[in-house]
């Protein structure tokens, strides 16, 4: 199942700000949640292995908000596919539609940006879609419905954004194209990839 609950409280437990007010509240609490959280903070404590990928595995799930049955289907086929399977992984993912809004800069969280597509507020290439997991391919263009461009939500996201280089962000039409599948060092996840990989591969 998808992260449900606080979210600054998952983003406490997994160390990275999953939305904005997160971040705020991470500057004034930085250490975890719970009755240990404070005591972690001054005694260093070791960390298995599998810990260690089971952290990394989490933080990726939560930062594209996607199922545990989703995340093994993506890792799945990004290994049955040529090439490195990191990188294979992270293609997938970043061509997920409401990752595309998130990035291009049209919702300020993921959570935002699934529910813009959800409610049938984004168009791709003109037509309206409602799958969150969409698949997004290079030239293709992810807009925001002229009826739906004055939403609140949308207005500051727009204004604050700085997408990615693999992402081209129109203001004026409230558009998004994506220019090409990324190389990992220009997504901006919180993630070790290939602890991930190895936590699927046991």
């Amino acid at each position: 199942m998808k992260y449900t609950g606080p979210k600054a409280k998952l983003s406490r437990s997994l160390g990275i700000a999953l939305t904005p007010k997160a971040a705020r509240v991470m500057e004034r609490r930085p250490n975890p949640p719970g009755q240990h959280g404070v005591a972690q903070r001054g005694r260093p404590r070791r960390v298995s292995d599998y810990k260690r990928q089971l952290v990394e595995k989490q933080r990726l799930r939560a930062q594209y908000n996607i199922h545990e049955r989703q995340m093994r289907n993506y890792l799945r086929k990004a290994a049955q596919r040529k090439g490195n399977t990191p990188d294979n992984l992270i293609h997938a993912l970043e061509s997920r539609l409401d990752a595309v809004v998130l990035r291009g800069g049209l919702a300020p969280t993921i959570y935002a940006a699934r529910q813009l597509v959800s409610h049938g507020h984004i168009l791709v290439n003109g037509k309206r879609v409602t799958y969150p997991a969409y698949v997004i391919h290079p030239n293709d263009v992810v807009s925001v419905k002229p009826s739906s461009r004055q939403i609140p939500v949308v207005v500051e996201a727009v204004d604050g954004a700085a997408p990615p280089p693999y992402l081209e962000l129109d203001k004026d039409e409230v558009a998004v194209t994506l220019r090409y599948l990324p190389p990992r060092e220009q997504v901006p996840i919180i993630c070790d990839l290939s602890q991930v990989v190895e936590f699927y591969s046991r």
